[in-house]
C-alpha cells in the first residue's frame, strides 16, 4: 500500500506513535493521580483515627453512616519499639489475598509506645485494578480510533497531491490542462500556480519550437535556393570578370543573411542556458535607467528622442539580469526602428497591484493585433529583421515568470505599447526601497 518513501506512510507512523505516546502518558498520569488521591485519603483517615485516640476522642464520627464498615476493617493496637522518635510511619502488607495499610503513630514517647492502626484496603485495591483495566480498554479503543483517524486524515491530506498527479499523468501537450487551484486547499495554491505556470511554459515551448524548426527550415531553404540558382545561371555560359564579381557579391549577401539567421538561432540556445543562471537581487529601476542612458545616444543620432519616467525610485527583485536586459533591449530596438525621425520613444515603469509594470511606448506605425508577433520569424512592417527578437523576449519573460504584451496605443496617437509585467509573486519581488 505504501512505498518506503511514502509521505503518507511517514505521516501515519509519526501520528500513530505520537498519539500512542500521548495516550499512554495521559493515562499513566491520570491513574497515578487517582491512586495518589485515594491513598492520601486513606492516610488522612488513619491519621485522624490516631489523633482521636491520642486525644481521648471518639475514633469515628457519629454522623458517619459507614461506622460498621470502618469498624470491621480497622485493627488498633499498641506496640513498643526499640528505636526512638521514628515519627509517623506507614506501610502496606498483603496476607491471604488481602491487602492492609498500617500506620504507626507516637502514643507515649517515654516508653516508646506507638499506636498501630491497620485498615483492610482490599476493596480499594480491587477498585484500583478495575480502574487500570478500564483505562487500558479505553486506551485500546482510543488507539484504534487514532489509527482510523490518521488513515482518514492522511488520505484527505494527500488528495490534493493525487489531483495534481492525475492532471500531470498525461504529458501530451495537447491534452494537459491547467490545474483548477480553486479546488485545492490554500496551502497547495502556490504549488498549483507554479505547476500551471510550468504547464503554460511547456505548451508555449512546444508550440514555438515547432514553429521555430519549420521557420528555420523555410528561412534557410529560400537563400540556399537563391544561391544555387545564381550559380547555375552563372555556369550556363562564360561571363566577364565583372559579372562573376557581381554574382559572387550577391551570393555573399545571401550568405550574410543566412549567418544572421544562424546567429539568432544560436542566441536562442544561449538564452535557454541563461534561464538556468542563479537569480540575483537587483534594483530593476537602476537597470532601466542604465538601458535608457545607453539608448539615448543612439536615438539622438537617428534624430529621435528617448524619454524616461520611472516610478518608484527603487524596486528590488530577485531575477536573472541577462533575461531582463534582453527584453528591455528588444523593446527599445523595435521602438526606435519603427519610430520616424523627429518622433519620440518613452521608457517608463510604475508599481501596480501585480508588481512592477515596465512599458516602452513609441510613435510608429502600429501593429496588426491579430498576428502573433511572438511566434518565430513573424515580421511586421517594411523594416529589415529576422523575426526572432520578440520570440526571444517572450521566452525570457516566461523564464522570469513575467507577462509580456504588445498592443496599439489607445490615446489616439499612432504607435505601440510593449509592456512587461514583473509578477511580485512568481518573480520573488523584494519590497522596494523608499
Amino acid at each position: 500500500m505504501f512505498s518506503k518513501r511514502s509521505i503518507r506512510k511517514n505521516f501515519l507512523v509519526q501520528l500513530i506513535i505520537s498519539s500512542a505516546f500521548l495516550i499512554l502518558t495521559f493515562s499513566s498520569v491520570l491513574y497515578f493521580f487517582i491512586e495518589k488521591s485515594i491513598y492520601d485519603d486513606k492516610h488522612t483517615e488513619l491519621l485522624t483515627y490516631a489523633q482521636n485516640i491520642v486525644n481521648n476522642k471518639s475514633i469515628f464520627n457519629n454522623d458517619d453512616g459507614s461506622f460498621m464498615e470502618n469498624f470491621l476493617s480497622l485493627n488498633v493496637g499498641i506496640i513498643y519499639l526499640k528505636n526512638k522518635n521514628i515519627g509517623v510511619a506507614e506501610y502496606e502488607t498483603s496476607k491471604e489475598k488481602r491487602t492492609f495499610l498500617t500506620l504507626l503513630y507516637p502514643f507515649n514517647l517515654k516508653n516508646n509506645s506507638y499506636l498501630k492502626i491497620t485498615k483492610d484496603i482490599t476493596t480499594t485495591k480491587r477498585l484500583l485494578k478495575k480502574i487500570i483495566r478500564y483505562i487500558f480498554i479505553i486506551n485500546i479503543a482510543g488507539f484504534a480510533l487514532v489509527i482510523l483517524y490518521a488513515i482518514a486524515l492522511s488520505k484527505m491530506l494527500v488528495r490534493p497531491l493525487k489531483i495534481i498527479n492525475s492532471k500531470l499523468a498525461n504529458m501530451n501537450e495537447h491534452l494537459i490542462k491547467p490545474i483548477n487551484t480553486e479546488r485545492l486547499p490554500k496551502e497547495f495554491e502556490p504549488l498549483g500556480e507554479t505547476i500551471n505556470h510550468l504547464i503554460s511554459r511547456i505548451q508555449n515551448f512546444v508550440k514555438y519550437q515547432k514553429e521555430l524548426f519549420i521557420g528555420t527550415a523555410h528561412e534557410l531553404k529560400t537563400p540556399l535556393a537563391v544561391i544555387k540558382l545564381k550559380n547555375q545561371v552563372t555556369l550556363i555560359k562564360k561571363r566577364s570578370p565583372e559579372e562573376y564579381i557581381e554574382a559572387l557579391q550577391t551570393t555573399n549577401k545571401t550568405i550574410d543573411e543566412m549567418n544572421i539567421i544562424v546567429s539568432n538561432i544560436l542566441n536562442i540556445g544561449r538564452q535557454e542556458g541563461a534561464q538556468l543562471d542563479k537569480p540575483t537581487e537587483v534594483d530593476v529601476i537602476a537597470i532601466l535607467r542604465q538601458k535608457a542612458n545607453d539608448f539615448q545616444l543612439l536615438a539622438s543620432n537617428e534624430g529621435k528622442e528617448l524619454h524616461m519616467n520611472f516610478e518608484p525610485d527603487g524596486y528590488m527583485a530577485n531575477l536573472q539580469v541577462s533575461l531582463l536586459n534582453q527584453i528591455v533591449q528588444n523593446f527599445l530596438q523595435n521602438a526606435l526602428k519603427f519610430t520616424p525621425e523627429g518622433k519620440s520613444v518613452t521608457l517608463q515603469s510604475r508599481q501596480d497591484y501585480g508588481g512592477l509594470l515596465i512599458e516602452v511606448i513609441d510613435e510608429g506605425c502600429g501593429i496588426d493585433e491579430s498576428v502573433d508577433l511572438f511566434a518565430p520569424f513573424k515580421r511586421q512592417g517594411n523594416k529589415q529583421g529576422v523575426g526572432l527578437g520578440l520570440f526571444l523576449a517572450k521566452s525570457a519573460a516566461d523564464a522570469l515568470g513575467a507577462t509580456i504584451k504588445i498592443e496599439n496605443r489607445k490615446d489616439g496617437i499612432d504607435g505601440t505599447v510593449a509592456s512587461l509585467q514583473l509578477n511580485s509573486k512568481l518573480s520573488c519581488i523584494i519590497p522596494r526601497n523608499d
